[in-house]
C-alpha cells in the first residue's frame, strides 16, 4: 500500500495539467475524463517500474499518449464516432509561434495574435493531421523538450523537429489566410 500512497501523493498534482492536454487531444471532455482516468489507472499498475528521480510529469504524459494513440488507432479501424467538443484555455496557443519569417518582429505577431480570436487558433490547431497536432500540443502548449515528446511518442528526435516544423507551417497559412480575409495582413 505504500507504493499506492505514494503514487497518489506525487502523481495526483499533474490531473490538471494532464485533462487539459487530454481534451485537447480528444476535443471531447467526456473522452478528456476517460483517458485521464486510464492513465492513472496504468501508471498505478507500472508504478513500481518508474524510476525515483526522474521526471514524472514526463512519465505520466508519456503514458497519456500513448493510451490516446492506442485508443485513436482503435477508432480509425471503427466507424466515426467522434464529437468536437470545447477547447478550454486557449490564451495557452497564443505561445504558439505563428511566424518563422524573420522580417516579422516579435511584437508584430504579439499584435496579430491579439486580433484573432481564440476559435481561429482552436480551428487551426484542430485542423492538423493527428500525427502533427500532437507534438504542437505537447511542445508548444504544454511545454515538453524535443526529448521528451520522441520519447512520450516513440519517435525519433528528428521526426518530432520534422512534424512541429510542419505543424507549426501548417498552422501558420491557417492563420495567415484568415488574417488576410479579415485585412488584418497582406496577401504577399
Amino acid at each position: 500500500m505504500a507504493d499506492q500512497d505514494e503514487f497518489a501523493d506525487q502523481a495526483m498534482q499533474y490531473a490538471p495539467q494532464l485533462h487539459s492536454a487530454a481534451l485537447r487531444m480528444t476535443r471531447s471532455p467526456a473522452d478528456a475524463e476517460d483517458l485521464v482516468q486510464e492513465t492513472y489507472l496504468k501508471g498505478f499498475r507500472s508504478f513500481h517500474t518508474f524510476t525515483e528521480g526522474t521526471n514524472l510529469r514526463a512519465w505520466l504524459f508519456r503514458i497519456l499518449t500513448n493510451t490516446y494513440i492506442n485508443r485513436y488507432r482503435a477508432r480509425q479501424r471503427r466507424v466515426d464516432e467522434s464529437e468536437l467538443g470545447d477547447v478550454e484555455d486557449m490564451y495557452l496557443y497564443k505561445r504558439i509561434g505563428t511566424f518563422d519569417d524573420p522580417s516579422v518582429g516579435r511584437s508584430a505577431e504579439d499584435t496579430l495574435m491579439e486580433l484573432l480570436g481564440d476559435g481561429e487558433v482552436k480551428a487551426a490547431l484542430e485542423a492538423l493531421p493527428e500525427n502533427f497536432r500532437l507534438p504542437v500540443i505537447l511542445a508548444d502548449v504544454e511545454g515538453f523538450a524535443y526529448k521528451e515528446i520522441a520519447e512520450m511518442l516513440e519517435i525519433p528526435i528528428g521526426t518530432v523537429m520534422s512534424r512541429l516544423h510542419r505543424g507549426r507551417k501548417a498552422m501558420q497559412k491557417a492563420l495567415h489566410e484568415y488574417a488576410v480575409g479579415r485585412g488584418l495582413a497582406r496577401d504577399d
